[in-house]
């Protein structure tokens, strides 16, 4: 998904109190994210922005918000940081913070990048009494709805595979005599989809996966924005900063061709 393993550490009070971290001022930390993970929460505001697809990792396939089509390299992020686009994937908006399960219990606790600007400079972790401050406890009640919604997400994801509807995505990109066709996409066959059974229809409703399934068709004609940023037709616009509420912040045919100047 990333270009890099980036390296986190848990947010404890032994290690953090006195500490303090910066918020980012834009998002140069995204600038090698070709692909973000989307979850199902975001797909009102990330469908009409962003082409969605499907990745297969890990033996699954997994819901991402394509960024650029040449890998380790986010054309959604100006040289500025600023953010190009119009929707920016949540994955985004609690940077550097990521929740991660304990080896011991698998009960998800808060983790900080390592490199995300821990110091004596910025906002506190902890208040005078030892508790989350209640800029960092949104954070994580955010990133907690989140992994909820995440793990919802993969299950209507797979359930779409199970039925046989995911197929890759024959992308081609044109630029001048360069002619590539960039792998690893997938997206929902509509023929497959249309020919379903009503049987296998009713179980990807029951799984929530139909809304995924519509918005990543919807959202296929997107792809075309990457061809939009190379000619500096997108006008960039400033970077957003943390949500303030989870409210804030949820709330084509098979021979594509991109081409570019």
């Amino acid at each position: 998904m990333t270009s890099t393993t980036p390296q986190f550490t848990a947010v404890t009070r032994e290690r953090h109190t006195g500490r303090k971290w910066q918020r980012p001022s834009g998002y140069g930390f995204a600038a090698k994210d070709a692909l973000a993970p989307i979850v199902g929460a975001e797909l009102a505001r990330a469908a009409p922005a962003l082409p969605l697809a499907f990745l297969h990792e890990g033996g699954r396939f997994v819901l991402v918000a394509v960024l650029s089509l040449t890998p380790g390299h986010n054309m959604l992020v100006g040289a500025d940081g600023r953010w190009l686009g119009y929707y920016i994937p949540a994955c985004f908006r609690s940077y550097p913070f990521r929740l991660f399960p304990t080896k011991e219990t698998g009960r998800l606790v808060l983790c900080i990048e390592a490199d995300g600007g821990v110091g004596n400079a910025g906002e506190d972790f902890f208040d005078q009494k030892n508790n989350l401050t209640p800029r960092v406890k949104k954070i994580f009640d955010f990133l907690s709805e989140y992994e909820r919604n995440r793990q919802a997400t993969d299950v209507a994801v797979s359930a779409l595979a199970e039925a046989g509807v995911i197929r890759p995505w024959p992308i081609r990109i044109e630029a001048g005599n360069d002619k590539r066709k960039p792998a690893g996409l997938h997206r929902i066959d509509e023929a497959a989809f249309n020919a379903l059974s009503d049987d296998v229809f009713v179980k990807l409703r029951k799984n929530l996966a139909l809304p995924i399934a519509y918005a990543q068709m919807l959202s296929a004609a997107h792809i075309n924005v990457f061809e939009q940023l190379a000619r500096g037709q997108l006008r960039p616009k400033p970077a957003a900063g943390f949500p303030e509420s989870l409210d804030g912040l949820f709330g084509m045919s098979s021979g594509d061709t991109i081409k570019f100047p």
